[in-house]
């Protein structure tokens, strides 16, 4: 994995290396490395981790058949057109 540091900004190349980081799931692995699992609890673990999996795959596939409605987003204020506008800035006094 490679991360470029531009203008000496070490903070912005760290911010970058913990996303790749976390897009690729090594913290993830890390947390579950950290003690031994007994491959019991793995199958369990991982049964159940398919079963999420395809229930979120079949949620999606109905979803875009139109059989269920789509979960509402929240509106997020700041994006976009949505929210209301920004009151003006006052006009400066006139000099006397």
């Amino acid at each position: 994995m490679q991360v470029f540091v531009r203008d000496n900004n070490v903070d912005q190349a760290l911010r970058a290396l913990k996303r790749k980081l976390q897009r690729e799931g090594v913290f993830r692995e890390m947390k579950a490395r950290k003690s031994y699992e007994k491959p019991s609890e793995r199958k369990i673990r991982e049964k159940a981790e398919a079963v999420r999996r395809a229930r979120k795959l079949a949620r999606k596939q109905a979803i875009r058949e139109g059989l269920i409605a789509a979960p509402k987003r929240p509106a997020r204020p700041g994006r976009g057109t949505a929210g209301p506008a920004r009151p003006a800035a006052p006009a400066p006094k006139p000099a006397e």
